[in-house]
């Protein structure tokens, strides 16, 4: 299996949209759309066993491990915003998180058991009746996020329930002209809860027409469209530059459509960008981004 063997993990971690839907009991009511499950019973490479079935069952990579995670639950049920919470390093009430190991290709060699006391050490030997696991894996390459969580029945037995997510929610903002490049990143950082850094930079685009939804999917993967051409790029911009602002700063000319695209930087996720565009000579600006949450 080409994607578990070759794990050179960048530091992203996943988002809260992988969650959604599972609970620690794996209720056919609570279970997130689109999964796939299996019973291991342990021994030396279950990790990885376990991983593999799941491609096997869905026809589908389920990519690098980021990260392995258990979790003392104490026996409780935990809803998707609870385990969502725990993923982005928050607290539970009544839930301990033994510990956190970075993902690593040694990891799928070894034992359930021994990642269950919350350290890649061999032993395993303070894990609890109400520890799980939850292993966190990422597609490179694209945006297809799984977060399988497994569960200890019996001394040597798990059962493992498998969530894929494709895409990060979009937000999208109605900001007025007057709004500056600061007060554009502060409603987004308002949106998201997390501080970026930036933008270190804003590109200018125009057009004669509006871009379409798929145009502007494609903007926020930093590919060019047919809609819109890129005229200027504009190296640290000013703050306090307004939207309507920027285009006159940077050297261009009028235009029918215009477009702005920001590029920030969210930590641990790297570089994301937002996109803004105007169609009314920068009186109105609708502002789009991936959701992102930099835990």
């Amino acid at each position: 299996m080409t994607t578990l063997r070759d794990i050179t993990r960048r530091a992203t971690i996943i988002t809260t949209a992988l969650i959604v839907g599972l609970t620690a009991s794996y209720a056919p009511s609570q279970a997130a759309e689109g999964e796939a499950r299996t019973t291991i019973t342990d021994h030396p490479g279950a990790p990885g066993t376990m991983l593999q079935r799941f491609e096997d069952l869905t026809g589908k990579p389920v990519g690098d491990l980021d990260k392995v995670l258990a979790v003392d639950t104490g026996g409780r049920n935990l809803t998707g915003d609870q385990l969502a919470a725990l993923a982005a390093g928050k607290e539970v009430d009544g839930v301990k998180v033994v510990g956190t190991i970075p993902g690593s290709r040694d990891i799928l060699g070894t034992t359930m058991a021994d990642l269950a006391d919350g350290a890649y050490d061999g032993k395993g030997d303070s894990a609890t009746p109400t520890t799980s696991l939850i292993f966190a894996s990422s597609v490179p390459g694209g945006r297809d996020w799984c977060l399988t969580m497994c569960v200890a029945s019996g001394k040597s037995v798990w059962e493992c329930l498998l969530s894929r997510r494709t895409g990060e929610p979009v937000i999208t903002l109605d900001l007025g002209g007057d709004t500056t490049i600061g007060g554009t990143k502060a409603a987004f950082e308002k949106a998201n809860g997390v501080t970026v850094d930036g933008p270190s930079a804003v590109e200018t685009l125009v057009g004669d027409g509006e871009p379409s939804a798929k145009d502007v999917e494609m903007l926020l993967d930093g590919k060019d469209v047919d809609s819109l051409r890129r005229v200027a790029t504009v190296k640290g911009p000013d703050p306090g530059w307004a939207l309507a602002d920027i285009a006159e700063n940077s050297g261009v000319a009028y235009a029918k459509t215009k477009a702005h695209i920001f590029t920030v930087s969210v930590p641990f996720l790297g570089t994301l960008l937002v996109v803004c565009i105007s169609q009314d000579g920068g009186k109105t600006w609708k502002c789009s981004a991936r959701q992102w949450d930099g835990f």
